[in-house]
């Protein structure tokens, strides 16, 4: 006899699709903050070179409209070792302008699970901030832990923990426990936090005591990306809604980034490539109508 059953239908997979990592806790509303332009004013010459494979430099000249010119010399170091393009390790990053005020940070792979990074700021001859971080990423969580400007003297420290879980393929939960203590005065502030990828769009939301964030970005096409964010503050009673949007124009080698927020602000960015040559170009004008403030910047990016 023949098989009357016919063929047998293909066995369904036991697991489906991989979690993946949620990534860092203070990236969740970046793909929303990317879209938005950067305010700008006076004139600006950055200027880049590579040194080596591993040595970069930046030089940065200022001339500002509304307060003190300035220059800033950036030195950046990276390793040999590389867990993504934008990933490498060990880095050093060291900022300095023309007053001696220095802004450094060391990142460092301890083991393939484990990232460190410290950073130390200056104002002039004085110290301001060194911060310590140490994180953990897993297959599907990741886990951070800040010790910032402990002062064992002053019996003063503020304390940051991060964790963040992705539930499904698209939707990652988590939180932000925030303690402080300095004499007379001690605090914690919890924050809960998600996020929702789908295919063309991302929504992500902070409640806590001190208020809410919240974000939408949407990528409509190649060329047209916009983003929404909404944010609230319980203690100084304040709502701010702002709205961006930016167009690439690829055979032009341009791109354009506006907003328009609550406070009665208007602002774009236009950035221009002029290939062959390692040049940029970016012009930008905002205008609050509410303070009656306008400014514009404009910028030249060699390298």
């Amino acid at each position: 006899m023949g098989n009357v059953l016919g063929p047998a239908a293909p066995r369904a997979p036991r697991r489906g699709e991989p979690l993946g990592s949620p990534g860092s806790f203070d990236e969740l509303h970046r793909q929303c903050k990317e879209i938005f332009p950067q305010q700008m004013e006076g004139v600006k010459l950055i200027v880049n070179k590579t040194l080596s494979s591993h040595f970069q430099v930046t030089h940065t000249v200022h001339m500002s409209t509304l307060g003190l010119s300035s220059y800033h010399f950036n030195a950046t170091f990276v390793g040999d070792r590389q867990l993504s393009p934008t990933e490498a390790f060990p880095t050093l990053v060291g900022d300095m302008d023309n007053s001696g005020s220095l802004n450094a940070q060391v990142l460092h792979l301890v083991a393939e699970r484990i990232r460190t990074k410290a950073v130390f700021q200056t104002h002039q001859a004085k110290f301001v901030t060194w911060q310590f971080d140490g994180e953990y990423r897993g297959d599907d969580c990741t886990a951070t832990l800040t010790l910032g400007n402990p002062d064992l003297l002053g019996e003063s420290v503020i304390l940051v923990a991060h964790f963040l879980q992705s539930i499904t393929p698209r939707l990652v939960l988590g939180g932000e426990m925030v303690y402080h203590r300095r004499p007379g005065e001690e605090g914690a502030i919890l924050t809960l936090a998600g996020k929702y990828t789908a295919l063309k769009w991302v929504a992500t939301l902070n409640v806590g005591y001190g208020g809410a964030h919240a974000s939408y970005y949407h990528r409509a096409n190649e060329q047209v990306q916009v983003g929404v964010e909404l944010e609230a503050n319980t203690r100084l009673q304040d709502t701010t809604f702002a709205f961006g949007y930016q167009l690439n124009l690829p055979q032009a080698n341009m791109v354009f980034r506006g907003l328009l927020d609550s406070n009665w602000s208007v602002g774009g960015v236009l950035e221009k490539k002029l290939p062959p040559l390692p040049v940029t170009l970016a012009l930008g004008a905002f205008l609050n109508h509410w303070k009656n403030r306008f400014h514009c910047g404009f910028s030249v990016i060699v390298g």
